[in-house]
């Protein structure tokens, strides 16, 4: 039993750094604040802090410019360049013939194909971001569910979860994963190999999959479709104008003043010779205008009162002989992934319904409809996992299956595979057998495997900026460099000693495991690339101040910091499938936390039957 005192308080430096990290981490988790502008804003308090009060380590000034190194560092110029190489995945349809056999084992042996789905999603995922299978699977699932008539609640959130289990077994399985292998060879430990961990993962991992596969589905209700095909649909008709119409001698501003701007006029059909206006602003209308409008069948009606004008459905006025029609037209659900070009902008920015031709119904966020009108969702900043409910002509929703970087939801969306497919996997085939043979880091063949997607055309730039997310690069830069302050200041051996002494009955094992807990909290509150590299250094002084080995106390970091299991906003992906399945938050809680606990208890038995 270790019989140790309170430790003393460290120095201001490092009192300042703990506070600043406790700052952080209430940042990261709001989601009022993009959580770029909270990483941008650590980073710049931790420069200043230091150059206005400087700090000496063995003697020598410590430079603030120094925590700009983590934008320069390997861990994240490696999860850069694998976060490329998986969209490559997606851009060739490398994947494409995997989907397809699952869409037809489902036929067989539905039960049996879950598994299989379970497995494959784990074992991708052990070396792909998991985003793109993902992004791969959910229209399989939901197009099986559609087709069989059966509710897919009970797959998709255990493929889902399969992915954040698989991606424990390597060290390029998560961007956690390798930031908290660089942090610690950093720090003077041996760097992990590829799979050097993966004993123990693959033990976890094997009865994670068989709860999610028997236990998880059983544990979830049966849930509605996130947008259900019951939403109101538009409708195309004209608003003809007369001699008692309001609307005659006015403006189009005026007019849309009328009808509080909710009115959208898409063109003015204009009388003897049919002319086609475009509806500036100023536009006097005149009798016989007929303004092209498009609208919910309530809306129109409202504004045929409103205008004083005669509402027309084709060429017949709008009554309940003649209702409206939609004709050729459908609904579609388009989920805001990476690579889309919508994340951080409007609709009315990304100039989508022009680009598209599509018009935006509804607007879901974290499974439910956001409650702003349909005039305003064009004004809505998108998230990750945002879904769309658009409505326009089958080609149009066709066309837009094509496009790089939307994924549609109908359930009929048919995957492309194109020429470059088999290079695309080759290429990653390659990015991940050079280092396992030691030839080069992974950080070497990462880079030279984005250089050849470029150079075969797998990729062009636009993709690849378009694969690269701002949130991720600035939260790692911040993460690294919080961690180094925490260890240059001895903020890290502190609360490395307050841990132990917390812990001072428990045994060596029973502290590793409440160090894993404590990450396993903290990743579902905060950002999990966050936890995993604050958590590093204290985890590497904890082991120093037990006189342990440090290995199974980073390793408990790194896989505590992957059990993001029970709240969506815990990883991206939680939120794709959260909305397209249409779950709650209690739902993530109903199989999270249980399947936390047992990945729990088995990997703090393994690594301490292992490592210590």
């Amino acid at each position: 039993m270790l019989n140790m005192t309170f430790p003393d308080l460290p120095n201001y430096h490092a009192l300042a750094i703990l506070l600043l990290t406790l700052l952080a981490l209430y940042l990261f988790r709001r989601e009022d604040i993009p959580l770029e502008t909270s990483s941008l804003a650590v980073i710049a308090i931790l420069t200043v802090m230091f150059a206005v009060f400087p700090f000496e380590v063995d003697g020598k000034l410590l430079e603030p410019i120094s925590f700009f190194s983590g934008f320069g560092h390997e861990a994240l110029v490696t999860v850069c360049a694998l976060m490329i190489i998986g969209q490559s995945l997606v851009t060739t349809g490398a994947l494409e013939p995997i989907g397809r056999s699952l869409a037809k084992a489902w036929k067989y042996s539905p039960a049996l194909s879950l598994l299989l789905t379970l497995i494959i999603a784990g074992t991708l995922s052990a070396f792909v971001n998991n985003t793109p299978i993902v992004v791969l699977l959910l229209p399989i699932l939901i197009s099986v569910a559609l087709r069989t008539k059966t509710d897919a609640t009970g797959m998709l959130l255990p493929m889902g979860l399969a992915t954040l289990v698989g991606g424990m077994v390597t060290t390029i399985g998560t961007s956690t994963n390798l930031l908290v292998v660089s942090v610690a060879a950093d720090m003077g430990l041996e760097r992990f190999g590829m799979f050097d961990f993966a004993k123990p993962a693959l033990i976890a991992a094997s009865v994670a999959v068989i709860y999610l596969w028997l236990v998880a589905p059983r544990l979830l209700p049966t849930r509605a479709a996130s947008l259900p095909d019951t939403s109101p649909r538009l409708f195309g008709a004209y608003l003809h104008i007369n001699e008692t119409s309001f609307a005659n001698g006015k403006s189009i501003s005026e007019v849309k003043a009328l009808t509080q701007n909710q009115i959208q006029i898409e063109s003015i059909q204009r009388s003897p010779d049919n002319r086609r206006l475009v509806p500036l602003p100023d536009t006097q209308l005149r009798v016989g205008d007929r303004l092209h409008v498009k609208d919910t069948p309530d809306q129109l009606k409202e504004y045929e009162t409103v205008l004083g004008a005669e509402l027309y459905s084709g060429k017949h006025k709008a009554d309940e002989e003649h209702p409206f029609k939609a004709d050729n037209q459908m609904l579609a659900e388009i989920v805001v992934i990476l690579g889309s070009g919508l994340i951080g902008r409007t609709l009315k920015q990304a100039n989508f319904a022009i680009r598209h031709g599509l018009s935006v119904i509804a607007l879901h966020r974290d499974g439910k409809a956001m409650e702003v009108g349909r005039q305003k969702i064009g004004n809505v900043p998108l998230k990750i996992g945002d879904i769309l409910l658009v409505q326009g002509e089958v080609s149009q929703v066709e066309s837009l299956k094509q496009k790089q970087g939307i994924l549609v939801l109908d359930g009929i969306a048919k995957l492309v595979q194109s020429k470059k497919a088999p290079l695309a996997l080759s290429i990653l085939l390659g990015v991940v057998a050079i280092p396992v043979f030691g030839i080069v880091p992974i950080a070497i063949s990462a880079i030279c495997g984005v250089f050849l997607l470029l150079l075969t055309q797998c990729l062009n730039w636009k993709e690849v900026a378009g694969a690269l997310s701002t949130q991720v690069i600035l939260i790692v830069a911040a993460s690294l460099a919080l961690g180094s302050a925490m260890m240059v200041t001895g903020g890290a051996e502190y609360i490395a000693q307050v841990f132990v002494a917390l812990a001072q009955d428990l045994p060596t094992g029973g502290v590793l495991a409440a160090l894993m807990l404590l990450l396993a909290v903290l990743t579902n509150i905060v950002s999990n690339n966050a936890a995993a590299v604050i958590g590093t250094p204290i985890a590497i002084s904890v082991a120093t101040q037990l006189g342990a080995p440090p290995e199974p106390f980073v390793l408990a970091v790194l896989f505590g910091a992957n059990l993001s299991y029970a709240t969506p906003m815990a990883y991206k992906t939680n939120l794709l499938v959260m909305n397209a399945g249409g779950y709650h938050f209690s739902d993530f809680m109903r199989v999270g936390i249980p399947l936390i606990i047992l990945m729990w208890v088995i990997l703090s038995f393994t690594l301490s039957w292992m490592y210590l």
